[in-house]
């Protein structure tokens, strides 16, 4: 099989080395933290059920929006110069430019790990310490499923039918609405606040 061709954007090859990630490593990265945050929730803070259930209802909501804001008002961003304009390529520009890279569906894991402990730092500051922890553990789920579900969009049938409206809306998001459709684990937010249909981004 012929190996993919990316798009290089590093000339240093230890940067665009860490460009290139499988996506297994998401995986293998978060489901260790989302474990230890269960167990600690439980065993050391004492959730109750009830607890763990309004945790895990709140944190997989409150992932679809913010999928849905970083993706319509930060990965969109519309440059205003040249560090607006590369931050805007690297982090989304260059997927769109080249949507279909195996090695770029998913969140290296340094700019990953850095994201999350900015959100795990701003959710603290609005989120009792008792239930942060419960909640971050199903935030992070949410984050999971938005990868390989967008994995999935770009490289399976998705033959079931959320799969297929999944796959529909997402590419559609790519191909007919860049100003539209940005949810991708789910569509909740387009309807929210009227995204499901757009125009074509010029230039992007």
């Amino acid at each position: 099989m012929k190996k993919y061709e990316s798009i290089r954007i590093f000339k240093n090859p230890v940067l665009e080395s860490m460009t290139h990630v499988h996506p297994i490593i998401p995986l293998l990265l978060w489901t260790p933290f989302v474990i230890f945050l269960i167990y600690r929730s439980y065993f050391a803070l004492g959730y109750t059920h009830f607890e763990m259930i309004i945790c895990a209802i709140s944190g997989l909501l409150i992932w679809t929006l913010t999928e849905y804001l970083l993706h319509r008002f930060v990965f969109h961003l519309k440059p205003i110069g040249p560090l607006t304009k590369r931050f805007v390529f690297l982090f989304h520009g260059l997927h769109h430019d080249d949507p279909n890279d195996p090695t770029r569906l998913v969140m290296p894991p340094v700019p990953a790990i850095l994201i999350m402990a900015l959100i795990w730092g701003f959710f603290s500051l609005f989120i009792p310490a008792y239930y942060l922890s419960g909640f971050m553990a199903f935030f992070t789920v949410g984050y999971l499923c938005y990868d390989y579900i967008h994995y999935a969009t770009h490289h399976f049938k998705m033959t079931g039918r959320v799969g297929r409206y999944l796959k529909k809306f997402h590419l559609q998001h790519h191909f007919r609405h860049e100003k539209a459709k940005y949810g991708v684990s789910s569509p909740l937010w387009d309807y929210v606040f009227r995204t499901v249909t757009g125009e074509k981004e010029e230039g992007y």
